[in-house]
Formats: structure tokens, C-alpha cells, sequence
């Protein structure tokens, strides 16, 4: 047992070591920045010098304090090596020991206590059998030890308010340079690389588990509820970015200055699959060619029932059996609700207007481009090609031409896509039919018009003005696609998609449109224009529009946005579809009782208005009676389901197809066929659409891999010739 003189001298020794002048935490900083593993070396190099040369200078040292003071006592004899051994310096991690030389009296102190200890044998035999590794490492395990111990003590009696603070200790010494520092949640060791969870994190870890069990469950039932389900494959950001190879032959130096980061910039554009890269200004009627190839080839014909495009198609005899590619190049929100569905109710973003307005330009921009490359593809056009269809409609929007003061809508950008996508057509020996779908100042007020609300077009303070905006759009347009390389590809030019023509004055939309038709024949084109029926009846058009020849009336043909449709019977909805929509097809096309030739430009297999958005972002529907307008003639706050039906719900009717009965698949598959020979008894159809996000039944593609519309457009078991079930055993509500 070590006597006061011993732990004195200790004591001393423990001062003089720890002892320079300055407060602890300056010390406990400067040796924590000296801590690195590069200058431990250097010290513990430094260390075995001064070592094997302490005789000398301890020696050096006594004769000049022999000098300095001759009436103090002589300095005791240096230690042996043995005696050294008991008090290694080395194992002090300090970086001051060295600048601070200890008094005679403490180092008098210190051999005697050397002394003392030195008697142990046993002791002695083990110390002096020790390497400086074995002793290098069992300092390291004993301070590992007592610095855990200590830590662990200082926590357990450290103020509350110290943790409330969030402060951080800065640690230094052994643990800092042996990487032993703890983190929250456990410790990372230099010597594993790995960190060691604590109770903390397996903790944490549970819960993660947990809430992903209870939120992934909860989230897929979400989205088979509100979507319509069925994987449609519709998602804007299905797939990988596209590779963009052929831009690695092209300098960037190439590209103009005042057309750099500029639409026609290729090294801006998300995808240019496809697309001619090689930077050309040209325009025709105002409008790029920058993205075409100059080749084209019109021998390639849909399918073997109709002639390759360079052939003549025969109108009126030969049906139209299209397909529309809705919701791509003029957004409308049940068809990607994706882009709609992360905004709250209060915000108020509802169409396209106030989505890139929301979003800014820039943003805008690459959201939108993105969804133009990626929503439709060249796949898309061989897939419509192997289903039968010979035609395609493709709604786009006026911004792809141009945008006026004020308006937020992406510009250009969409210009392109269109013209790629008439170019798939022609790859695919496909029939093209060009909607324009949004007017300047809303024809319709409607969202895929662009902006819902107010209608701007020949209506309000800037009708006029907006008028004459479309025509010089058309101006623009046709223009461009009177060009040769277009005659074939492109058979039916669209004037303006479902003027509102119950809502603003028939003669002004009719003088209108005959001004439209005259603009584009005298830039050339001599393709059939489309003009909308305006949700007037086509009873009301006979003998209108006499003056311009080749023009097709377009009708739009659903039973779900009318109350009085909406709740038929499943069987009658089959027998409205055969008898109500095949006279009215059949009056129409005949000059002699109706306007003439006459297509449906839109229709689907839909029996419930329940999909996701399809009234408009976050309303409700007709079917469920949650459809408040503010308007007398258009609200529905009560179920509209077919009478003695039940409750009325629009869960069944947008579950995933695969949890269909046989007796529904039955039913839309009639319903979808019902319809197209009805609209055959025109010139044809278009149906709407080919893609969806989420929503089944308004999908070509989901429907025919769900089984619910036929593989081939021409394929049908039902024509309206045969008795029409009446599905007793298919209940009336969902």
C-alpha cells in the first residue's frame, strides 16, 4: 500500500503534467487538433529519441543547476532502465509533456517511489518481459476502460439543462485517436469501418417497420379506390431517361448563340429520339422545322383490311376506327391526376393554366417536357398498330404555336412531339386526325381547355381579340401542314374541339369556323376539316356550314354526363347505345335528313362518371350524388345510380378490373362493341383514350389486357344484330 510520500509525489507528477497556464478545455482543444494519426507517429518517434537520450540530458540538466544553485542539495542518481520502465512517458497522451520539465523535488519523489516498487519481483520479471507493443496495447485496453467508465459517469450526473442546450462535447484524447468517438445510436470503430446499433436505433428501426406495414397496405388501397386501378402503365415517369445518342456527333459549337438554351437548342431537350439534331432556323408559316428528317415513306399501310397511306382511303364507305391520345399534349387531369394530386383543395390548382403557373417557367418546363417524351412513346404507335386501329386523333393545345401576354402555358415545347408523333403515324401506316384542343380564351370553359371557368373566346371583354387569335393560330398551322410531305398522313384538320355552342351565340361560332375553313384552304390544305356539334344535337345541324366543302361533323357520345342517361339499367344502356345512337348516326350522315358526313370523335366504355377527376379536380360525381355546381341545371346531390339500385358507390367501379365478375366484363365488353357498331353506321370513330394513369374503363390499352375490349378493333362477338341480355345477375350499383 503506497504511503502519503508516494501518492504525493504522484500527485505532484499528475499536476506538473497536466499544468502549462492554461484552462483545461484550451488544453483538451489543442490536443484534440494534434490528434491526428499522421503526428501520433511523429510523436511516438519523437518519444523513442528523447528516450534513449534522457541519460544525457538529465546528466546535461543536474551539472547546470550544479552551476546555477551550489547550495542546493545534489540531484539523485538517474534511474536505471528498469526504474524507468515503471513511469513510461509514452503512455501519457498529452502533447505538453515534454515542454514542461519536472522540479528536483518532484522528480526526487518520483524515484523514491520507483525505488520502492522496484523491490516487486514478479512484477518486475513481467514489466521487463513486456514489448512496446504488449505495453502499447495494454495502455490502450486500461484507458478504453476507465475513459468508458468515466464517460458513462459523467452522463449519468450531467445536467439536464446541458442536454436541453443541444450541446455537443468536444472529445479528444485516446478514444478520439483510436476512432472509438460515439455517435447517436451507437459507435463507428476505426478498426471495423462498421457502426454498432444501439438500443436507439433498433428502436427506430421497429418503428420504420411498422409504419410501413400499417401506410403501404392503406396506400394501395387508396389508390385502387380513387384511380380505377389496372396497372394502365400511363405514369409520365415510366421508364429510363432516354440516352440521347444521337447528339454525340453534334458540337455544341454548332448551335448559334442566340439559339442556345432556346427550344430549338437540342442540347436542352430532354429526348431527342428520333429528332434531327443538326441545328437548322428554317421555319414554314412562322413555325420550326427544326426536328425533322428530311425522308418519309407513305407505302405502309395499318393492317391488311385498309390501303397504305399513299393509297386513297374511302370516306364514308370505309369506317374510321381510331384511337385519341388524350391528356398528352393538352393535360387533362383524370388522365394523369398525378400531376394534381400533391396540391391541398386550397391551392386551387385544377387544369394547366394553373399548374404551370404554380409551377413557374423554368419548372414548367422540364415537368411538362417530360411528360410529353415520356407519357407517349413510339411503342405506344406499334401497340395501336396491333390492335386494329387505322386512325389516331391527337388533341394538342395553341401554346405549342405560340402564347400571349400573361399566359403561363409552356411554349413550343409541345411543337415538336406533335410533329414526332405524326411521324410515328406515318412509321406505323396510321391515319392522322389533328385536334386543336385549346383556343385562346377557352372555348368551353372547361379544363382541358386549358383554363376551367370563364369562357374567353368569342366571349367577354376579349373575345373578339381571342377569336382572332385561334384564326391566326389555324394561319400558322396550316400553313405548315400544307406542306407535301403531310397531304397523306394527315386526312382530318380539326378547327376547334367542343365549342360551347349552348352557352355562346350558334352564328357567331358558325362565322366563325367559315372563316377558319377559308384560311386553311387558301394555304393549301385540302384535308377534311372536323368542326365540333357544340352540344347542340345533331338534328340542329342540318344545312349549316353548305358553303365549305369537306367538312366532318364530330360528336362526342357518352351517357354518363347526362342525368337522364347516367342511371339506365345496364341493358338499357346497351339498347340506347344500338337503337338511340345508331338512328341518330344514320339521320345525320344522310344530307338529305342531316348535316352529312359525321364521326364520334370521343367516346368510352365508362358507365359511372367515378373516375378520379373526371368532373374536375377534387369534385365528386353523379353516380354518388357529391356533385354540387352552384348551377340549378347541373348539380347532382343525390345517387344517380339506376332507380331500386341500392346504394349508389364508386368503389366497385374503380377497383382493379381483376377483381371484376365475369357478368361485368361481359357487360363492358357488349357496351364497348354496342357502340362501335353504332358509330360505324357514320364514318367511324375515335375512342377516348388510348392511356390512362389510373383510370381502366377510359383506356383502350388497360381495357383490352384486362379483357374488356377486344384484342383486334374488328374482332367483335356483339353487333346489335342479337338479343341483349339482362344481366339479372349483375347488380345495377357498385
Amino acid at each position: 500500500m503506497a504511503g502519503p510520500h508516494d501518492r504525493q509525489a504522484r500527485a505532484d507528477c499528475e499536476r506538473a503534467r497536466r499544468s502549462d497556464g492554461r484552462p483545461r478545455r484550451e488544453q483538451r482543444q489543442r490536443r484534440s487538433a494534434q490528434n491526428t494519426p499522421e503526428k501520433r507517429q511523429s510523436r511516438n518517434l519523437q518519444d523513442e529519441r528523447q528516450d534513449r537520450q534522457l541519460p544525457e540530458r538529465r546528466e546535461r540538466r543536474e551539472r547546470k543547476a550544479a552551476r546555477d544553485n551550489p547550495d542546493q542539495s545534489p540531484r539523485p542518481k538517474p534511474r536505471s532502465p528498469e526504474r524507468r520502465r515503471r513511469f513510461d512517458p509514452s503512455s501519457y497522451t498529452s502533447s505538453e509533456r515534454d515542454s514542461n520539465p519536472l522540479s528536483f523535488d518532484s522528480l526526487a519523489k518520483l524515484d523514491a517511489y520507483n525505488e520502492k516498487i522496484s523491490h516487486q519481483p514478479q512484477e518486475k520479471e513481467q514489466l521487463l518481459a513486456r514489448t512496446d507493443r504488449d505495453r502499447g496495447h495494454e495502455r490502450r485496453q486500461k484507458e478504453k476502460v476507465a475513459s468508458g467508465r468515466v464517460l458513462k459517469d459523467r452522463a449519468k450526473h450531467r445536467p439536464k439543462s446541458e442536454y436541453s442546450r443541444g450541446k455537443r462535447r468536444v472529445v479528444s484524447g485516446p478514444l478520439a485517436e483510436e476512432g472509438r468517438v460515439r455517435r447517436r445510436g451507437g459507435y463507428i470503430t476505426e478498426e471495423s469501418g462498421k457502426k454498432r446499433f444501439g438500443r436507439k436505433c433498433w428502436i427506430s428501426v421497429l418503428l420504420v417497420v411498422l409504419l410501413l406495414v400499417i401506410l403501404i397496405p392503406v396506400g394501395i388501397y387508396a389508390s385502387k379506390k380513387h384511380g380505377g386501378g389496372g396497372g394502365t402503365g400511363g405514369s409520365s415517369d415510366d421508364g429510363p431517361a432516354p440516352a440521347n445518342d444521337n447528339l454525340k456527333g453534334v458540337d455544341e459549337n454548332d448551335i448559334p448563340a442566340a439559339a442556345k438554351n432556346t427550344y430549338l437548342d437540342p442540347f436542352t431537350w430532354y429526348d431527342t429520339t428520333d429528332f434531327n439534331v443538326t441545328y437548322t432556323n428554317d421555319t414554314v408559316g412562322g413555325l420550326p422545322i427544326m426536328g425533322l428528317n428530311t425522308d418519309w415513306d407513305d407505302g405502309t399501310k395499318a393492317n391488311e383490311n385498309v390501303p397504305s397511306l399513299d393509297k386513297k382511303w374511302s370516306y364514308g364507305t370505309m369506317p374510321i376506327r381510331g384511337v385519341n391520345l388524350g391528356g398528352w399534349l393538352s393535360i387533362e387531369p383524370f388522365i394523369t391526376p398525378s400531376f394534381f394530386q400533391s396540391y391541398k383543395s386550397n391551392q386551387g390548382i385544377i387544369d394547366e393554366y394553373t399548374l404551370t403557373k404554380e409551377l413557374g417557367p423554368q419548372k414548367a418546363a422540364k415537368t411538362l417536357e417530360k411528360h410529353y417524351a415520356m407519357f407517349i412513346k413510339e411503342d405506344d404507335f406499334q401497340q395501336i398498330q396491333a390492335a386494329g386501329f387505322d386512325h389516331v386523333r391527337i388533341p394538342y393545345s395553341y401554346w405549342a404555336v405560340t402564347t400571349y401576354p400573361g399566359d403561363p402555358y409552356v411554349p413550343k415545347i409541345s411543337w415538336r412531339y406533335l410533329l414526332r408523333a405524326v411521324e410515328y403515324c406515318r412509321k406505323y401506316g396510321l391515319r392522322v386526325s389533328l385536334d386543336l384542343h385549346a383556343l385562346p380564351g377557352s372555348q368551353n370553359g372547361w379544363n382541358h381547355s386549358g383554363r376551367q371557368g370563364a369562357i374567353g373566346w368569342l366571349n367577354g371583354t376579349d373575345g373578339d381579340l381571342n377569336a382572332q387569335r385561334s384564326l391566326d393560330v389555324h394561319t400558322q398551322l396550316s400553313t405548315f401542314f400544307a406542306q407535301p410531305r403531310y397531304k397523306n398522313v394527315i386526312t382530318i384538320y380539326g378547327l376547334a374541339n367542343e365549342p360551347k355552342m349552348i352557352a355562346l351565340p350558334t352564328s357567331a361560332v358558325l362565322d366563325w369556323e367559315t372563316k377558319a375553313a377559308a384560311i386553311v384552304r387558301k394555304s393549301g390544305m385540302q384535308q377534311y376539316l372536323a368542326v365540333g356539334d357544340g352540344f347542340l344535337g345533331l338534328s340542329k345541324w342540318k344545312g349549316q356550314l353548305s358553303s365549305v366543302q369537306n367538312v366532318i361533323l364530330d360528336v362526342h357520345q357518352y351517357t354518363i354526363f347526362n342525368k337522364n342517361q347516367i342511371n339506365y339499367p345496364h341493358q338499357k344502356k346497351i339498347q340506347y347505345a344500338c337503337q338511340g345512337w345508331t338512328d341518330q348516326m344514320k339521320q345525320s350522315v344522310n344530307v338529305a335528313t342531316g348535316f352529312g358526313p359525321t364521326i364520334c370523335g370521343e367516346w368510352s366504355q365508362a358507365d359511372t362518371d367515378c373516375a378520379l377527376y373526371l368532373n374536375n379536380v377534387n369534385t365528386g360525381s353523379r353516380w354518388e350524388g357529391t356533385l354540387p355546381t352552384g348551377d340549378p341545371t347541373t348539380s347532382v346531390t343525390t345517387p344517380d345510380c339506376p332507380p331500386n339500385g341500392g346504394t349508389c358507390s364508386c368503389d366497385k367501379a374503380n377497383a382493379d378490373p381483376s377483381s371484376y365478375s365475369d357478368d361485368y366484363k361481359q357487360w363492358l365488353m357488349m357496351y364497348a362493341e354496342a357502340q362501335m357498331a353504332s358509330f360505324e353506321a357514320g364514318w367511324g370513330w375515335f375512342y377516348w383514350t388510348w392511356v390512362t394513369e389510373s383510370a381502366t374503363q377510359w383506356s383502350w390499352k388497360a381495357g383490352m389486357a384486362a379483357g374488356i375490349l377486344p384484342k383486334k378493333t374488328w374482332q367483335r362477338d356483339f353487333n346489335c344484330t342479337t338479343n341483349i341480355p339482362d344481366f339479372k345477375n349483375l347488380p345495377e350499383n357498385y
